[in-house]
């Protein structure tokens, strides 16, 4: 007689469909995680600072996740990953528009230049990120290889925005929005 197996560690227990706050959790699980394990609050206050603004709230959301200086430096090929780019921003090793800046959540704005400190580019972490081709710079960034900087050309759009896995941001809103 053949039983039907349960999966290991479930004891008969029958699986349930997630409810929406599970969704919801994962959701934003999975954005914090692609920004370098953003806080809570950090999130919260991303999102305050979207409802404030007229347009798309998702989209304004997301902008400005995007348009973090630790995220930047990740984008432009200054760092190989997220969380060596929120390092170079704390040691101080990153200018915006020529001065330094080590606050990783410093908001750049369209025009603005984000560079590595002159004294810093022949750090090794550096030059192997910019040899890095494999990650392509998004559309709403120029950059300039040789003096290891670029300027953020315009705000993101949502659909502009490389995500390494899917999310659905309208619904990390929502959760966000219920919880605080």
């Amino acid at each position: 007689m053949l039983h039907k197996q349960n999966p290991a560690g479930m004891h008969g227990a029958k699986r349930k469909k997630k409810s929406d706050y599970g969704l919801q959790l994962d959701e934003r699980q999975k954005l914090k995680a692609v920004y370098g394990m953003l806080s809570q609050k950090q999130l919260v206050n991303a999102y305050k600072k979207a409802l404030l603004r007229k347009g798309n709230t998702a989209q304004l959301f997301l902008a400005s996740l995007e348009c973090r200086l630790d995220n930047v430096v990740y984008r432009l090929r200054l760092a190989p990953s997220i969380f060596s780019a929120q390092q170079l921003v704390s040691h101080g090793h990153i200018q915006v528009n020529g001065r330094k800046v080590d606050r990783r959540s410093f908001i750049v704005e369209p025009g603005m230049v984000v560079s590595v400190k002159p004294a810093s580019r022949q750090m090794k972490i550096i030059q192997i990120a910019q040899e890095s081709v494999n990650r392509e710079i998004p559309e709403y960034f120029s950059l300039e290889a040789d003096k290891a900087s670029g300027k953020l050309v315009a705000e993101p759009q949502l659909d502009q925005v490389p995500l390494p896995l899917p999310i659905n941001i309208p619904l990390v809103c929502e959760f966000i929005s219920h919880t605080a």
